[in-house]
């Protein structure tokens, strides 16, 4: 009988565990993966979750089962399995995570050769129906694949820091927020590195032992109330810059030295800025929730930017498609061509500590202008009844006074002197809004009233 796995998502697979993701399960996964890609050699990795390896060991089987030889990697956040996929040349790669979920979930994030994400659009949808059907060839021992275990940290660490001039570094006191997530063993080893190198770097740490019972809450530097701490101990010790991380770190959030945590949008434009400045005439991917200040930023440096949906799966197409250098989303996704047009969590901090001793700047100096300018006040969300009536409602009123309406993600809506963009989730039953002006935040605060309003009689 074919049971129907509500685990699959559009981009990855994620679910509650005991009912949507069991033992059971990830087997049946490792089996549909083996079974539909053919691979020789498959990437595992985990996060610190303490059902990960559990997880990650019966995926494990089942590969093995479908003839493929998995080599472990060990508990490492997702890019580590992007990365090992590609610099050890392997058919395909799956990493254990649930990123910044409730401590009761669990789930994977799939990629086949060359590091490309198996989404919903390349794969997903077929691996989840031979999963549910469960039917597979029988198990012969003969063929079974073998199993093997390897480190993978010093490479990975010697790619990332080849992103940056080291010489280049000035002193620095850095606050690092792990979060007890995959991040900690990371920073330790490029602590490490940094002074074996004398690199003049202060590293203050927080939550940096890898924990999967979350002791100081899930990491994820997104939600307001887990910023605290980072930028609290920013202020104690007066470091120079602050960088937390969500729970499988392929994202990074910033807070300057006045503890003031920087929205993602603005740490795109620097990131387009840097590499701008490294490679004329570069493309640059954005997403279309906030666009204006990475577009200034992109002409300014005589680059080529172009807009993706967005999503990681849609953002690593286009990039090469397009061959560009660099992609970044406000949500603090940062993409790269010499990643394997794969995110980081781990670079783009790096790229950061590189322009502040290049440009003799602070932090705060290098994005006060871009804020002033454009102003956000970051993603809103709205949980909703209707997704489709909360959006006609906001398309109907500002129709006829917008400049410009796109449909390339949700609706953009772009006006004189200010622009949104309005998006239903694909997880969950909410409206996410993102809104920015141009130098006015009174006009921005009374759109977003404006808007808000018009949600609000759909709202749950």
């Amino acid at each position: 009988m074919t049971i129907s796995l509500t685990c699959f998502k559009a981009y990855d697979i994620r679910g509650e565990l005991g009912s949507e993701i069991t033992d059971d399960i990830a087997y049946r996964i490792g089996r549909a993966y083996s079974e539909f890609l053919n691979p020789r050699v498959v990437i595992l990795g985990g996060d610190i979750r303490l059902t990960s390896e559990s997880l990650k060991l019966s995926l494990s089987k089942g590969l093995r089962h479908g003839g493929c030889n998995v080599v472990d990697i060990g508990m490492v956040g997702t890019e580590m399995v992007y990365f090992a996929t590609s610099f050890l040349n392997a058919d395909g790669g799956i990493e254990v995570t649930a990123s910044h979920n409730p401590i009761n979930f669990n789930g994977m994030k799939l990629v086949k050769r060359n590091s490309r994400p198996i989404s919903s659009d390349t794969g997903l949808i077929e691996i989840k129906m031979l999963a549910e059907k469960n039917k597979f060839p029988s198990i012969d021992e003969a063929l079974h694949g073998t199993y093997s275990q390897l480190d993978i940290m010093d490479s990975y660490i010697n790619h990332i820091l080849s992103y940056v001039n080291l010489d280049s570094i000035a002193p620095m006191r850095l606050v690092l927020n792990s979060g007890n997530g995959c991040a900690g063993p990371v920073i330790d080893a490029l602590e490490k590195q940094f002074q074996q190198r004398n690199i003049p770097l202060v590293f203050d740490k927080i939550n940096n032992k890898p924990d999967g019972s979350f002791p100081n809450g899930i990491p994820n530097p997104i939600l307001i109330e887990n910023r605290e701490s980072t930028i609290s101990m920013v202020k104690e010790v007066k470091a120079d810059l602050g960088i937390a991380w969500d729970g499988d770190f392929d994202r990074c959030f910033l807070v300057d030295e006045t503890g003031r945590f920087i929205e993602g949008y603005y740490i795109v434009g620097l990131l387009a800025e840097s590499f701008l400045t490294k490679h004329k005439g570069a493309k640059i991917i954005h997403d279309p929730r906030l666009t204006w200040n990475t577009l200034e930023i992109v002409e300014q440096n005589g680059g080529t930017a172009i807009q993706s949906k967005t999503g990681h799966a849609f953002i690593k197409e286009k990039m090469r498609q397009e061959d560009a250098i660099y992609g970044g989303e406000m949500s603090a996704h940062h993409y790269f061509k010499d990643f394997f047009f794969c995110d980081s969590g781990m670079i783009p901090w790096l790229l950061i500590i590189e322009l502040m001793s290049k440009t003799k700047k602070s932090l705060s100096s290098l994005v006060d202008k871009m804020i002033t300018n454009y102003p956000s006040p970051g993603e809103i969300n709205f949980r909703v009844k209707d997704q489709i009536d909360s959006m006609n409602r906001v398309l109907e009123y500002f129709q006829a006074s917008a400049v410009s309406i796109d449909y390339t993600d949700g609706i953009s809506m772009e006006f004189i002197d200010w622009r949104f963009n309005i998006r239903g989730s694909n997880t969950e039953p909410l409206l996410r809004l993102n809104i920015e002006s141009k130098a006015n935040p009174l006009l921005l605060d009374r759109n977003l009233k404006k808007i808000t309003d018009l949600i609000t009689p759909n709202s749950e």
